[in-house]
Formats: C-alpha cells, structure tokens, sequence
C-alpha cells in the first residue's frame, strides 16, 4: 500500500503581499456573468412585489381603499401605512415611516405595496387600488423652503426625535455652524482687506446610477424575517428595517450576495420594510426590485443645493476671512445622510487652505422632493468646485497667478485647519509639485483651430471614514484563512484584495489561501459599512489585529508540535518552519488538525474605532461631522478644450496626484481613480437629475438621464503618493473616495479659463456655455 504524503509547499513570494498589485478573485465569475446577484435570486414558491408610489409631490390623502385588490387571483398580500406606523430616520431625525400616511410629501413616496403570483398580477393589484390624493402646493425651491411664511412641509417637526434640539426648525431639517473668530477680528479683516469677493453657486442631484438597481427578497419563519439585499451596509439595513417595524434589530437578518454597484446609494433602507411586511403577511418569500424609473426617482442621489461664499483677501491673495452660507436639500424626509453630513461643507472649505476666520452655515431643508442620500464625497464635489470657482475669480480681480495663489493659501504640515484640527502629514504642497512634474503649469499647448484651450489645478485634503468594524479569522482544517466579517464587498476589491492582503502579510501565508465568508448579520460583528473608503482602513486594522492574534495561537501549536521555541517559527506560505531550517516544518493543515483536538480550533477577533482627532469644539455648533479623519492630500489637474460654436466641452488630459498613506494593491487604487474621475466628469459636464416645478423627477431612464461613457473619459496620468498613517494598516488612508472630490472643480476652472468667463451652476453643459461665451446671466455668476 502506497503511504498518502501531504502536498508539497508552495514557494513564498519574495515580497509580501501588500503593495502588489494582485488580482481581484471575484474578477472571472464578473466577466463570465457567472456573479449571482440580488436581481438574480429566486425561490420556489416566490411572490413578485409592486409598490403604489405617489403621482403627486404634496398632498392629503383622502381615501385609500385596499379592498378590491386583496380579493383578486394570485394576490397573497396588500399592506399599507396602518401596518407600519413607526418614525426613522438615518441616524439622526426620525421623520419617516414605510408608507405615507395621511400626508404625501414627494411624488413616488410608497403608499401601498402588493405581494402576488406574477408580476402581472401584482401590477393588476395596484391598478384596483382606490387612491384619492387632494393636491397641495408643493414647496420645492430651497430659498422658497426656507422663505418666512412657507408652507411647513412637516408641521410636526418639533415632535420628531432627535440627538439635540435648537438645530431645526420649519423646513430646516438641521442648522449646522462653524464660527471662528470675534466681532472685532471679522470687522479688522474685511476693513483691511485688499479685496471683498461674492459668489454664489448652484449645483443639481446627481444619481448613482449602479447597474444593479435596488433589489432584495425577504422571507419570515420563526418570528424572523431574511433579508437578501444589494446593500453597502448590511447593520443599516438590520437597524432602519427594525426601528422601521417596530421590532428589535435582532429580529432580521440581512445576507449580502454580490453587489452590482453602490456609490453611496445602498446604505439605507428602503426596499427592505416593504419586503418584510409582505413577507410576513403573506407567509411567502416576496421578492422586490426597483425598475429604472423607480430608482432615478425614488433611490436616494446626491442633494442639490446653493452655496454663498463671501471672501476678503489682502493685495496678494492670501485670505484674511470668509463666510459660507449653504443650502443643501433634504428631499421629503431624513432617511438619508444628509442631515448626518450637515457639518461637512464647513470642514471642506477649511481643510485645505489656511483660512484665519470663517462664519460658515449650512441648512439642511425640506422640499417637496425625493429624500437625498450619500454619493461618493459626500458633498465634497460641490463644496469644492464653488470654493475653487471663487478662488479663481479672486485671482483675476488680483491680478495673481491662479496657481500661485493656492500655494500661498494651502495648508503645510503642522498647521491646523479650520476647526482647529493639525494636519500633521499634509503634503498638499508635494501633492502640486507631482502634477507640475507632468503637467508644467507654464508649459502652454496651442488650441486645436477654432477651439479654445484651458487648464487648471486643484489640491484637495479628504478624510477616511472613522466608523467602527469587526473581522475574525480563523485557520481551516485545510490549512487555509477565512475572514468573517460584515464588511461589504461592492466592487472596491477594498474587502477581496486590500483585506485578504493585510491578512495574508501579517500571518505570511499565501493570498490565495485567504477566503472571506459573505457578509451575514448572523454571522459576523458590526460593520459601520463600505462608505467614505473606510473598509481597507477600519476593516483592514480589525482583521490585521485578529490575524495577528491567530499568528501566535499558529506558533504557540506548532512549537508544541514540533519542540521549538515559538520565537524560532515562522509561518511561510502554508508550512510553519523554523527560520533558517527549511526541512524543519509542519503544515498549517496539521498544525489546525492538532490544535482542534488539544487547545480547540484557532481563531480570533479584532475590532477597531478610530480616534478622534483634537480639534476645537468651542467654533462648531450643530455639527454631528466635527473633524476629519486619516487625512490623504491631493492635487488634480486638467486641460480642457472648447468649441466655442457648440459650447462643446474636451477634457484633453487629466493629471492626479494621490496620497493613500500605503498602497496595499496599486492596480486597485489605479482601478477607483478611474471610476471616481469617470463619476467626476459626469457631474461636471452632464449629469443632472431633473426636478420639475411640481417636483416630479423628470428623468425616468438612462436615455435622458446622461451618464459618462468611455468615450468622454481621457487618459488618467496617475501617480500615488504614501504618506503612511500611524493609525492606518501598514499606514493605508481611504484611496476610493478622495480622487471624485475635486473633478468638477477643476473641469469647471479650467473651462472658465478657456473660454474667459465664471461658470457658477453645474453641470457645465453646451448651452451653459454658450450662454457665458456670449454674456448672458443664466451662464455666469453675479
């Protein structure tokens, strides 16, 4: 009989894992379309759901009859309101429930919602539905919101729940403020400024238009509802659903299979209540999927909003004082992170630049509009491309260099931003010197004939998401790693590469032994979500810290295995030896056998929080965003042409300078650079989700809803920085986020450049500039 041998070890990269660019493992099921996701899931026996939406954006409802659709074929369950009576909001005022109830507030707003056979059936329900709605005059412009006599859109708002009270009011949904600075100091600064500089800028929503719409399919046994869901947060999920119902969070389960795309947009609950009370209802598994229109309309973008900025400068540029005021539109209600981000405008303006006094304000409002949620930078894009626009227009009242006056502005090492907080690893200014190297500002390249050429740059500093995570790790009888965790793996690679990466670099086995389970509730500990680029940083210390626990359990076994001192092992692939003697080894494979029948299996957990940063609390007031965390500098440039007969805009080159603190996977970071960029140029040149008058979103498909494609995206010219962060694993910041932030800003600079005039409102469409190009008001600010 032939002895069965163990297979032979596999050779150790000379270099760990981390900052190689090592390929992505979900890749070739994505490719092949093997991926399942959400949209993909079904069940024998499965029910097909349809929601009622309101045709109006504000209204009374004066009769809702469910009666005639409950009775017809193949329909199992009708529910409304009066089954889901209980408040939400994300985080911060609940202001929301499932269905509207007695008062519609945006059109598309659920009102009833059906579980049958076939879709078919389930449209044919929702036909039968008696609806009487008595319009209302919808309020939808934010300075009308906010205007005094203005129709309250929540006449309740004072018995809303909240964290805090003196920061709303009417139809501000949160009032946050940045002060710094007395009266006497403000009245000297603009006395002895050079110059006194206006503007005020309008931006519109943006959706995330994932390729995946919203989708989930909820089942309820035992007192228990599943939840399978496209989802970036799957505690959020847990949590809004729960409050949502009126049960306890651990009464719901969410599982997370592949995610078609996120952006921001699949952190709330919105789908998932509707789901559940069918499900429970109708003892079915119930499946729920936003069609196209439903989801431009109703899936939460990024909120439009006006911005004021009011700067004194003295004769060389160098900003003495400036006041912000802005509003931000909240949409209908708070189930988005609006609110939550209200302090953020404030932070954006001075992060970056060395700014002695600020009054900033935001207002966070009510309209008679889809709520608004998170996209990619969180606000950034907007606050940024008006703080830029301003910056450029001060320079030319000056007489100054734009790039010039940023450098004299921008924030070094060592100094604190607005709120008081010290950039100790800023290198905005090394940031600006990459894009220099390969894009001299000096350097000037004809126009193509008849176009108009223009550049710009802009240095940005952005913060990772700080939100605590948990991961375990644990060795296999086969020798390989998996991680659990609820960390959500929406097309990043942050979990499939930059995780399995730190992982595999602190216990030295190889990246493709490392497996990671599929985000479960019932699984794994909590997960602050896949938002602000927080899973490589929050999720990678966790899992770091848990590998490097579950390293010495493999060490202290082995020794006692192979009578070693643990200080001798060291774990090389899939074997543990002892360094310096190859032929002294044993497998993990043996190792995890041994151990299972002496100590009990190996594994271990590790859960990080990042700390709070010093800062200044004395100058915020109302702000739930009070610093910024693990900051990353960068610098973008671009050069643009124009036809100045079409108002054409050509984005020639784009040059990035990126800090990521480390670079765990640089093929990765290079991967996001791109999307954010390609997202970048959208909101600058086409993207805007349209509201009408009456508050109906215009937009109900991608044909009219205009998104990049490959062909409006140059050539990115990319160079990453590291600046590591002590706090950071093996010093990684945030790297998908940051690189949106600053693309319109600088698109919109460097098309005012070519064309010689200010361009105030985004996007920067053919008419808009052709209305600057020939003077008009609705193409330049006042």
């Amino acid at each position: 009989m032939t002895a069965l041998s163990e297979p032979a070890a596999r050779a150790v990269p000379a270099t760990g894992p981390v900052g190689r660019s090592i390929p992505r493992p979900d890749a070739d099921a994505k490719v092949r379309g093997a991926a399942v996701y959400t949209v993909d899931l079904a069940e024998a026996g499965m029910l097909h759901a349809a929601v009622l939406r309101a045709e109006l954006s504000a209204a009374r409802i004066t009769r809702l009859d469910t009666s005639a659709a409950v009775g017809l074929p193949g329909v199992h369950a009708v529910v409304t309101g009066a089954d889901a009576p209980a408040l939400s909001g994300m985080l911060v005022v609940k202001d929301q429930t499932v269905f509207a109830i007695d008062t519609v507030r945006y059109a598309g707003e659920p009102i009833a919602a059906v579980a049958a056979e076939t879709p078919e059936q389930a449209a044919a329900a929702l036909a039968a539905i008696a609806l009487e709605l008595e319009p209302l005059d919808p309020v939808v412009d934010l300075d009308a919101a906010t205007a005094p006599g203005a129709r309250l859109i929540h006449p309740g708002w004072a018995d809303y729940e909240a964290p805090a009270e003196g920061f709303r009011g009417g139809n501000v949904a949160w009032d946050a403020r940045l002060e710094k600075g007395t009266d006497e100091e403000w009245g000297w600064a603009f006395a002895a400024a050079h110059q006194v500089v206006s503007d005020e800028f309008r931006v519109p929503r943006q959706h995330q238009t994932p390729l995946e719409p919203h989708a989930c399919v909820a089942r309820h046994s035992g007192g228990r509802y599943t939840v399978h869901t496209s989802t970036q947060f799957p505690y959020s999920i847990r949590g809004r659903t729960a409050e949502l119902l009126g049960i306890r969070p651990s009464a719901i389960r969410v599982i997370v299979p592949t995610v078609g795309g996120g952006f921001g947009g699949k952190l709330d609950a919105m789908l998932e209540p509707i789901a559940c009370l069918l499900a429970r209802r109708s003892g079915r598994t119930v499946r729920l999927v936003n069609t196209r229109a439903e989801e431009l309309a109703t899936a939460g973008p990024r909120e439009n909003a006006v911005l004021r900025l009011r700067t004194a400068v003295d004769a060389e540029g160098r900003i003495l004082a400036q006041e912000a005021d802005v509003l931000t539109d909240n949409g209908a209600n708070s189930s988005g992170e609006t609110v939550i981000c209200a302090g953020l405008p404030a932070l954006a303006l001075g992060s970056t630049y060395r700014i002695p006094l600020a009054r900033y304000r935001t207002r966070v409002v009510y309209t008679n509009t889809p709520p608004t949620a998170a996209f990619r930078g969180v606000g950034g894009p907007y606050v940024v491309f008006a703080q830029e626009s301003h910056l450029d227009h001060i320079a030319r009242e000056l007489g100054v260099d734009r790039r010039e006056l940023r450098l004299r502005n921008v924030l070094r090492a060592g100094e604190a931003m607005i709120n008081g907080q010290v950039l100790d690893d800023a290198i905005l200014v090394e940031a600006m010197e990459s894009v220099e190297r390969r894009a001299p500002w000096n350097q000037e390249r004809p126009a193509a004939p008849g176009k108009l050429r223009g550049k710009a740059v802009v240095p940005l500093t952005w913060l990772t998401n700080p939100g605590p995570g948990e991961a375990s790790v644990s060795l296999s009888d086969d020798g390989t790693v998996l991680v659990t965790t609820a960390a959500t793996e929406i097309g990043t690679g942050a979990v499939l590469t930059g995780v399995r990466q730190i992982v595999a670099e602190r216990l030295g086995v190889h990246v493709d032994d490392v497996l990671v389970s599929a985000p479960d509730t019932d699984a794994a500990g909590f997960d602050n979500g896949a938002q602000g680029s927080r899973t490589t940083y929050g999720v990678g210390n966790a899992a770091g810290q848990a590998a490097g626990e579950l390293r010495e359990q493999i060490l202290r076994a082995a020794a006692s295995m192979m009578e070693a001192a643990e200080a001798d092992l060291e774990i090389a692939g899939d074997i543990v030896r002892v360094t310096g003697s190859p032929g002294a080894s044993v497998t993990l494979a043996a190792v995890s056998a041994a151990a299972m029948w002496s100590g009990g299996p190996l594994s271990a957990t590790g859960r990080f929080v990042a700390q709070p940063p010093e800062f200044d609390s004395g100058c915020l007031i109302g702000s739930l965003f009070s610093t910024i965390n693990a900051t990353s500098s960068h610098a973008h440039a671009a050069e643009v042409e124009v036809d100045p007969d079409t108002g054409e805009v050509t984005v020639l080159r784009y040059v990035v300078a990126q800090d990521v603190g480390r670079a765990v996977n640089p093929a990765m970071i290079a991967g996001q650079v791109d999307g954010a960029v390609a997202q970048g140029v959208g909101y600058a040149l086409y993207e805007d989700l349209r509201i009408g008058p009456d508050g109906q979103v215009l937009d109900q498909g991608l044909e009219t809803y205009r998104i990049p494609t490959a062909l409006d995206v140059p050539p990115i010219d990319l160079e990453i920085l590291e600046s590591p962060l002590p706090t950071g694993p093996y010093g990684a910041k945030g790297a998908a986020e940051p690189p949106i932030v600053p693309v319109a800003a600088v698109i919109a600079c460097a098309v005012s450049d070519a064309i010689g005039a200010r361009l105030t409102d985004l996007p920067i469409s053919p008419f808009a500039v052709l209305a600057a190009l020939r003077g008009s008001a609705g193409g330049t600010g006042s």
